[in-house]
């Protein structure tokens, strides 16, 4: 796979020819543009991750292109100046308006290729921390020793070789974006971006600005799949993209390019798909709610992430991990969870999976007091009945930041798996606890895969 892809601006051949043979031997990717229109154009074509660009030349001067590049959204990436005949002012005005950095010619070869590798590097950062921003921990490993879960890492390692499709599902809290992370960096793509888009926090009439990007007024913005050129581009709540963007997003996966909204010529695109759900997406196909070839791309190899209550054998091994996390990166008291705790919590429902008890260790280690965390310290936490603790898992499920219908989801889920709790699998007497019809029952469980053998 080759590097970052660069555009070198410059209306002398010799030094376009000479950058470009430079960085081609460093296994960049290399346009070249002699003008300003040229130089437009190539970024109508495809998303540059750095641009080298002169000051003076015929058409138009580098400094016009920097700043008309960084109107609205800012620049598009790393822009580094290079001139014969810079000045001072010069200099400052092209750091004011956002250049990363200015080279002088003659180049020094040793320069412009250091100056390089920390443009894109600093840009690479800039990238994952606006990823990893709403992220409390960066895990770079699903955590856990279970058979279940070294199966699944050793399943991942060797899908990651392979630069196929994914669909992940599970439940929420499970782990999926873990996972997908996880199966990123084993990858060949590693060194590339990885970008996250979630489906279900854009609104339908966005969904495809976001993912294709848009041109207007000469103006380029570029979407989540080109910023993700080479890399990896993970749809979150896959199922709850509108049929529209499916429709493009087929069309693109099909032939390889697409189109932005508004633009006229098409763009290539080299990035692997890794998509995500909580639903059956074969039952949201048979509903006509999600494409069925859509579907067939995505599912080339399925991933699922059990919930945690499928390997409780791993929560000490999780617990650790978050205490040491917390008292890390948040500077909370160090205390550990007493044998008694720990299997407490082995025996936990978890409805709200890794992240619920990612919640609960923050919770214990703020309000908590003593070098030990107490099995009486962990059931006052959880509650004394079975609802508190569902409740517990409705703090971490219900997120306020997610779409209403998504949020509505969850606490179905919930609520019905505790009154299926509570009635002990009896759909007869669990219909009359919910005030439903036991058949629009059976169809409601069935739609939020909750698993139930009707113990009559």
């Amino acid at each position: 796979m080759s590097g970052a892809y660069i555009l070198v601006v410059d209306d002398e051949p010799e030094i376009r020819n000479l950058v470009k043979e430079i960085l081609e031997d460093e296994d960049y990717e290399v346009a070249m543009a002699a003008d300003g229109q040229s130089a437009r154009k190539a970024l109508r074509d495809r998303r540059p991750e750095l641009i080298l660009l002169d000051i003076w030349m015929p058409d138009v001067d580098g400094i016009t292109l920097l700043k008309e590049w960084g109107e609205g959204e800012g620049l598009p990436c790393p822009v580094i100046m290079m001139s014969g005949h810079g000045t001072v002012e010069t200099a400052v005005e092209a750091t004011r308006l956002g250049a990363y950095d200015f080279l002088e010619k003659p180049l020094s070869l040793a320069k412009l290729l250091l100056t390089v590798e920390r443009g894109l590097e600093v840009e690479q950062l800039k990238q994952e921390n606006v990823g990893l921003r709403r992220h409390a921990h960066a895990i770079q490993e699903p955590t856990g020793r279970s058979p279940v879960m070294l199966r699944l890492r050793e399943q991942v390692k060797r899908i990651a070789q392979h630069d196929t499709w994914v669909l992940i599902t599970g439940e929420p809290g499970s782990g999926r974006e873990t996972m997908a992370r996880y199966l990123h960096a084993q990858s060949v793509r590693r060194e590339r971006p990885f970008v996250e888009v979630n489906i279900g926090a854009i609104l339908k009439a966005n969904a495809a600005q976001e993912l294709f990007g848009r041109e207007e007024e000469g103006r380029i913005h570029y979407g989540r799949l080109e910023q993700a050129v080479g890399g990896t581009l993970f749809l979150d709540e896959v199922a709850d993209m509108d049929l529209e963007a499916q429709a493009q997003l087929v069309g693109a996966l099909d032939t390889g390019s697409f189109l932005r909204v508004g633009g006229t010529d098409p763009v290539s695109i080299d990035v692997r798909i890794v998509a995500a759900t909580q639903h059956n997406l074969e039952e949201v196909v048979q509903q006509g709610k999600f494409r069925e070839d859509l579907f067939y791309h995505l599912n080339v190899v399925p991933l699922h992430m059990p919930p945690l209550r499928e390997h409780p054998e791993d929560v000490p091994e999780l617990l650790n991990f978050y205490v040491d996390w917390f008292v890390t990166h948040e500077k909370l008291p160090y205390r550990h969870f007493t044998v008694g705790a720990q299997n407490t919590l082995r025996n936990h429902p978890w409805y709200g999976n890794v992240r619920e008890l990612k919640n609960l260790v923050q919770r214990l280690l703020i309000l908590g007091a003593g070098d030990e965390i107490t099995q009486e310290e962990v059931e006052a936490a959880l509650g004394a009945s079975d609802m508190r603790s569902v409740a517990g898992g409705m703090e971490s499920m219900l997120a306020l930041d997610q779409p209403l219908r998504q949020a509505r989801e969850a606490f179905e889920k919930i609520y019905l798996e505790y009154q299926l709790h509570q009635s002990e699998g009896n759909i007869t007497r669990m219909a009359k606890a919910v005030g439903m019809e036991r058949t629009h029952l059976y169809r409601k469980l069935k739609s939020l895969d909750i698993e139930f053998k009707d113990k009559r």
